[in-house]
């Protein structure tokens, strides 16, 4: 990875570089529609920017490529000896994003 960023978004940090695909937590946004991000680092040509001031005008864009459903997962519990058990299942909903500049 040469040119990467590190972007924060729904409590979560991601490090991402030019034309990577990431899923993260739904932002209401539709489908071919920008987003932007600030990002918390940046390397750049060998450099790491960490500075809040130098990243002040720095952004990261990229573009929504679809809202959809994660796959389901199981939630089990169980106290063994007692006769209790709990099945649910969960599926979370996420925004799928193409990273297509960091400047």
């Amino acid at each position: 990875m040469n040119n990467y960023a590190v972007i924060t978004s729904g409590s979560k940090q991601y490090v991402v570089a030019q034309g990577d695909t990431i899923r993260i937590e739904t932002l209401f946004k539709e489908k071919g529609e920008e987003v932007t991000f600030a990002p918390i680092a940046l390397k750049n040509e060998g450099v790491l920017l960490t500075d809040k001031e130098v990243l002040k005008n720095k952004s990261v864009t990229g573009t929504v490529v679809r809202n959809g459903r994660a796959k389901k997962i199981i939630v089990f519990k169980m106290k063994r000896r007692k006769d209790e058990r709990k099945k649910r299942g969960h599926r979370q909903n996420f925004t799928e994003v193409r990273i297509t500049g960091i400047a």
